[in-house]
């Protein structure tokens, strides 16, 4: 979870429903996602199933996370980062790209709703094992069936080759591919961070669109105390923040494995862009970015 202070902890706390469940970040962008269809009537990003696909606790999820200034700065992301993707992606379809790898997919819903089925999009839905299984039964608590277009493959990136998976499930590494790949970076080692850019390099006319969060020493003085609490709160239970970039690093670090940089939306520019504010965001904090392999 990104920007949060100590005062607004239910963020990551979301009650003692979410004690036994394998991600709780899945659970939490989900909430967040479900919070902003409910609150903002879905201003930034309309996901009719967000609520839906919470189960039969979505309520009382959605009730812990308290409106604040804070936390309405992560909703705005976590809405806005979703709708920069899809936006990508239905940009990338128009130039042919006919295979979607949602990384890290939590209860996303974008396979679900199908926007692009005309398109004869092949989807892939790469996650950990525990909490792929914990989706597939919850899409049957709810009455939600996955189309036939969509292939679930789990994944343990930390212990299992991501092109090793994805090709034994069928994605074609000579086909052009968008990789949706929204709050997982945050939560895996810089290495890992790089290999899976390195891959998704390797593919002719791939794109990505993914989230990073600044160093610490990126933010003023002022906040750094409570972005240091939400970090040991992440650690305390069980999914600790592995990875930072600074935004030139990480801008390098793409160009010299071979895509190139098209977008890089902090919170100033997702403020501009979606809310329609001029207000100057005063600092660091959460980006997402979308790359590109150039043709």
């Amino acid at each position: 979870m990104y920007g949060l202070r100590k005062r607004d902890e239910s963020a990551l706390e979301l009650s003692n429903m979410l004690e036994k469940q394998p991600s709780r970040t899945a659970l939490g962008a989900a909430a967040h996602r479900a919070v902003h269809q409910k609150r903002d009537e879905g201003r930034i990003f309309k996901d009719p199933l967000a609520q839906l696909i919470l189960g039969p606790d979505a309520d009382a999820i959605i009730k812990e996370l308290a409106p604040g200034a804070v936390m309405d700065t992560l909703c705005m992301f976590i809405a806005a980062r979703s709708r920069f993707a899809e936006d990508c992606l239905s940009h990338a379809i128009s130039r042919r790209v006919g295979q979607l790898v949602i990384l890290g997919a939590g209860l996303d819903t974008l396979s679900l709703r199908k926007p692009h089925e005309k398109a004869g999009l092949l989807t892939f839905e790469v996650d950990h094992p525990a909490t792929q299984a914990w989706k597939r039964r919850r899409l049957t608590e709810v009455g939600l069936v996955p189309p036939a277009s969509l292939t679930f493959v789990p994944v343990n990136l930390e212990e299992q080759s991501l092109p090793a998976e994805l090709k034994a499930a069928g994605l074609d590494s000579n086909r052009s591919t968008f990789f949706h790949w929204l709050g997982v970076a945050p939560y895996l080692r810089v290495g890992l961070v790089i290999e899976t850019l390195e891959f998704i390099a390797g593919i002719p006319g791939a794109e990505v669109v993914f989230d990073y969060t600044e160093p610490l020493e990126n933010y003023a003085p002022e906040r750094r105390a409570s972005i240091i609490a939400v970090q040991s709160r992440a650690e305390e239970v069980g999914e600790p923040w592995l990875s930072f970039f600074d935004p030139c690093e990480i801008h390098s670090k793409i160009n010299e494995l071979g895509l190139r940089v098209i977008e890089d939306l902090g919170l100033r520019e997702i403020r501009l862009r979606y809310l329609g504010s001029q207000d100057t965001y005063f600092g660091a904090g959460p980006h997402v970015i979308h790359a590109a392999r150039p043709e």
